[in-house]
């Protein structure tokens, strides 16, 4: 990601929001906000969604470096984990789980 990005966006990987990884393998919010099993075009139809900007990115999770993965990149809200909760409502919203 570049410098230029600083401060006013985020990277979100698919693990953010994983309910089933605990926060030690990448989960970043609470497993009661978290979904299972979020994909990149998921997270990419949430952001647009809320006019976050999202821009894939092809590059791997670093603490799961052999899974293939890609990354977005958002604009931020506030703060990164308020960000990451808002996306993953709006993913729960989207497949209609409430």
């Amino acid at each position: 990601m570049s410098r230029d990005y600083k401060e006013r966006r985020i990277i979100v990987y698919p693990q953010y929001l994983d309910s089933r990884k605990s926060r030690s393998r990448g989960r970043r919010i609470p497993r009661k906000d978290s979904i299972p099993n979020p994909q990149v075009d998921e997270i990419v139809r949430a952001a647009e969604s809320l006019e976050l900007d999202p821009i894939v990115e092809e590059a791997r999770y670093p603490r799961a470096w052999w899974e293939g993965s890609s990354r977005v990149v958002v604009r931020k809200v506030k703060s990164k984990l308020y960000t990451l909760k808002l996306i993953a409502s709006k993913i729960r919203e989207l497949r209609g789980l409430g």
